[in-house]
């Protein structure tokens, strides 16, 4: 990921709260510092879930009894 791209992304995660961005320099070399908010963690986790539950096979299971009931 180029550092354009990069971001866009943070800016992106950062407008929605996700993510606190905070720039400084040290040196006078910046530095960017980016950590997870509070709602950027339950996104996550969210995420996470909704993954493994993709992965695990529940997701497929569900789609083929669905289909089959109906």
């Amino acid at each position: 990921m180029s550092p354009g791209n990069l971001s866009t992304h943070l800016r992106k995660l950062e407008e929605v709260g996700y993510v606190a961005v905070a720039k400084a320099f040290n040196d006078r070399t910046p530095v960017t510092t980016v950590s997870l908010t509070a709602a950027g963690r339950v996104a996550h986790a969210a995420y996470v879930d909704a993954v493994t539950h993709y992965l695990d096979g529940s997701a497929a299971q569900a789609l083929l009894h669905a289909e089959e009931t109906t």
